[in-house]
């Protein structure tokens, strides 16, 4: 088994070593969120310190209680008991991996980490790309009939794979494909792992949010964290709600962890719990956070736009997923290639994300742009108008000036 640095990591670490030997990069390519730790998640996290003992496998009690909360606030009443925590939702993404077992449906592209994860323990696999429009969700019908086909062919597929919204395309699956895929996890048996990182992060919070565990409950599994909504993602803390009377998964992902990361940092699940209990100035900051999330994705959108690339209107994250195939640069990673070293732009070619390596798709990422200093990115956080503050205004002007000088040179 070969096994590389994940494409994210490895452009920021890349990225990173331009910056350093001079050259001006616009930072495109990494989906950290950009911002400030609230003080008041400092002091919990302060406050906390001494507790250095291991803990529960599963998690402290407070911690889990005060998830539990968190998803009964949204309409999905939840036993803490069936609330896993983990240094990090993607350490609990590859733990269900293991503990489900057999071949996952991905959705086609997908966050990079999926594939590689289920490669790593030995999963095949099925990537099914969404329908038009639709981003984070397979294609239903196609999902029916290649698992149908590969079971045909004696192979044992066990889960699907939603992330709502979507990680690269920036789009939050409609509720009619939402339901529909639960249908088909009904008809064909599949535990449905619904990632839900972003979901505070819906860019219009009256747009319609339909999380597979409204539909059921009995084959859901919702994973979320707070290194997005909440910029906490050097702190590594994340959360999963199994399914109602899940309690078999619960003992093989328990026995997972408890051989890979034992219990999940004590002074941070301290600062998670406060976290998870949604206090105002924790709730105003994520609204806050929204906000400047859409702004960004919207001007870098109409940058794109500018230029005729084909590109989703973003609906949630700090993400779009733009193709200029029309320029004729070649495929992804030609085009990756020519905006990092031509025109100072890094992105992420689509074929990291399982997208056709022919195609001339690339995921841009717009959290990096808030600033370089904590004041500058506090300074755009509560902006009413992030776009002219000056370190803004200029990288999306170096962004509108590298893409018109690829279009220009491409016509």
């Amino acid at each position: 088994m070969t096994v590389t640095l994940s494409a994210t990591l490895a452009a920021n670490e890349d990225i990173e070593r331009r910056r350093r030997a001079g050259e001006r990069v616009l930072h495109l390519a990494f989906g950290e969120a950009g911002l400030p730790v609230h003080p008041a998640l400092r002091d919990r996290l302060a406050a906390a310190s001494e507790h250095n003992g291991y803990g529960p496998v599963a998690g402290a009690a407070g911690l889990r209680e005060s998830a539990a909360g968190y998803w009964d606030r949204r309409g999905l009443p939840t036993d803490p008991e069936l609330v896993v925590c983990g240094p990090g939702s993607k350490s609990l993404l590859y733990g269900l991996l293991l503990a489900i077992g057999g071949d996952i449906v991905l959705p086609m592209p997908s966050w990079v980490s999926y594939a590689a994860q289920a490669d790593l323990v030995g999963s095949r696999p099925v990537l099914v790309p969404a329908p038009p429009g639709e981003g984070g969700v397979p294609d239903p019908e196609r999902v029916a009939a290649e698992v149908r086909a590969a079971r045909a062919a004696g192979r044992t597929v066990s889960s699907v794979l939603v992330t709502l919204p979507d990680n690269p395309t920036g789009r939050l699956a409609s509720p009619g494909c939402v339901a529909r895929l639960v249908e088909v996890a009904r008809e064909l048996d599949l535990t449905i792992i619904s990632d839900e990182i972003y979901r505070d992060l819906v860019h219009d919070p009256a747009l319609p949010y339909t999380s597979p565990a409204d539909l059921a409950p009995e084959r859901t599994v919702i994973t979320t964290g707070l290194s997005k909504s909440l910029a906490l993602g050097g702190w590594r803390i994340g959360v999963v709600r199994l399914p109602t009377g899940a309690h078999a998964l619960r003992g093989k992902l328990l026995a997972v962890a408890s051989e890979i990361w034992s219990a999940p940092a004590a002074p941070v699940q301290e600062a998670a719990a406060y976290a998870f209990g949604e206090p105002e100035e924790l709730v105003e900051r994520v609204n806050l956070s929204r906000r400047l999330h859409g702004t960004l994705a919207r001007a870098v959108h109409a940058c794109f736009t500018a230029v005729g690339a084909r590109v989703p209107e973003p609906q949630g994250g700090f993400y779009l997923y733009p193709d200029l195939g029309h320029l004729g640069v070649g495929g992804s990673a030609e085009l990756t290639k020519v905006l990092l070293e031509e025109h100072g732009i890094g992105v992420l070619p689509g074929h990291a994300f399982g997208d056709d390596p022919a195609a001339a798709r690339v995921r841009v990422a717009v959290s990096l742009l808030y600033g370089a200093s904590p004041e500058q990115r506090m300074t755009a956080l509560t902006s009413e108008e992030p776009l002219r503050l000056p370190w803004i205004a200029d990288s999306l002007d170096h962004l509108s000036r590298g893409l018109a000088s690829l279009a220009l040179r491409r016509a």
